[in-house]
């Protein structure tokens, strides 16, 4: 049986649209229901894949937050290019850094980052992180124990020298999100094992604009958007969105 990767995809509805981006080691379905949830709200979304996501891990190994990041502008251009004039912006994890980026680099509607790190974890826990991913992945794959193990070990040998710049990235990110004046909603699950919590905290009270509130998810951990709380997190993001002085 052939295993299906996920999709970037577009899901055009209303005028208004949103970008939604995924996390690190993560990929579009991470936050497709709720893409579908805006689509049946009226609100057209784009989720891109960054570089070296939701394809062989080997891959991820040669891709850095430089990629990422163009391929987050790419997202943003292609709704600019489909004739959206303003564009909302939700992420999840090292999606809601882009999230915050986006917001003191081009025009912002509203940013709604969600479980997003403003603390520096160590490179080994971050490696450990992908060295789990790509055993994961390489189970939806369908491959033999012994067979991931041996490409394991083999995936191991390949450093992965960008985590130095994923931490930089979010270090530097933490820098200027009192530039941010666009309204924010920050979005926080309470049982997120994966982030020091805190950097919710940081990020609220960082944005420069009053428009701004924050909202912890008590029953949900890291992955929020798929996580028990889903449905309640749809609601208030589309409320947040229903906020936002669109022209349109």
């Amino acid at each position: 049986m052939k295993t299906v990767l996920p999709k970037p995809f577009t899901f055009e509805a209303g005028p208004r649209a949103v970008l939604l981006l995924h996390g690190f080691t993560g990929n579009s379905a991470d936050v497709r229901m709720l893409g579908r949830f805006l689509e049946k709200k009226g609100y057209t979304s784009h989720a891109p894949h960054y570089k070296g996501h939701g394809v062989p891990p080997e891959e991820l190994v040669h891709t850095g937050p430089e990629d990422w990041w163009q391929d987050v502008m790419d997202g943003y251009e292609h709704l600019k290019n489909l004739g959206y004039e303003e564009i909302a912006v939700a992420g999840l994890s090292l999606g809601g850094v882009f999230s915050l980026k986006l917001g003191y680099t081009v025009p912002i509607k509203g940013i709604i980052p969600m479980c997003a790190p403003m603390y520096i974890k160590s490179e080994e826990v971050m490696y450990k992180g992908v060295v789990d991913y790509a055993r994961e992945f390489k189970k939806f794959e369908g491959k033999p124990e012994e067979q991931i193990e041996k490409e394991i070990e083999e995936f191991k040998k390949t450093p992965m020298n960008t985590l130095k710049a994923l931490q930089d990235l979010i270090s530097d990110v933490r820098d200027h999100v009192d530039m941010i004046y666009a309204p924010t909603f920050v979005v926080q699950a309470r049982h997120d094992h994966m982030i020091n919590t805190d950097s919710a905290n940081i990020i609220f009270n960082a944005v420069e604009n009053d428009d701004k509130k924050i909202k912890w998810y008590e029953e949900s951990g890291h992955v929020i958007t798929l996580d028990k709380e889903k449905e309640t997190l749809h609601e208030d993001v589309y409320e947040f969105l229903e906020s936002l002085s669109w022209s349109v």
